[in-house]
């Protein structure tokens, strides 16, 4: 018999309160339950990165985590990261500039990673841009633009572009 619990989460600045399974991912949560569907499932087991999120700022992967787990937590997904309708974030903006996607499968998690990694070291080299997105696998690319786009992002930052 499967119990089901309240969880009460922010997501993007907006409160949700649902009940939810006690086994119901994360990912799941987000896609199904909020419609957030720029949260991607490549492979379910926290490898591809496809599907990161911040909780409380801190990227995590949403496949491995409950909903529940969330249950008090702040969360942004790639929905949450453009200021408004009309506007970018600098890193979706230099991703952009620097051509740093293909397909777009990845985009989402590799977005949010590359933001948490700009927030904690605003000017990173290439050997830890490269190190920080190691976790978030890409099949079209060949990384070149994203890391580009990385330092591109890191200028655009440093002007206060918004």
């Amino acid at each position: 018999m499967t119990r089901d619990f309240a969880v009460r989460v922010r997501v993007n600045g907006h409160e949700h309160t649902a009940t939810v399974p006690a086994r119901l991912l994360l990912s799941d949560f987000l896609r199904e339950r909020l419609g957030l569907t720029g949260t991607h499932v490549g492979c379910e087991h926290g490898v591809c990165g496809a599907c990161t999120v911040h909780l409380d700022g801190q990227p995590v992967r949403a496949c491995l985590m409950f909903a529940v787990q969330a249950d008090g937590a702040s969360l942004t997904t790639v929905e949450g990261l453009a200021p408004g309708p009309d506007a970018l974030h600098p890193v979706q903006e230099a991703f952009r500039q620097e051509h740093g996607l293909q397909c777009g499968f990845c985009t989402p998690g590799m977005l949010m990673t590359i933001t948490a990694l700009l927030r904690e070291h605003p000017h990173p080299s290439d050997d830890e841009i490269r190190r920080e997105i190691s976790g978030n696998l890409c099949r079209c690319t060949g990384y070149q633009n994203i890391v580009r786009a990385v330092r591109r992002a890191s200028a655009l930052m440093a002007e206060g572009v918004r």
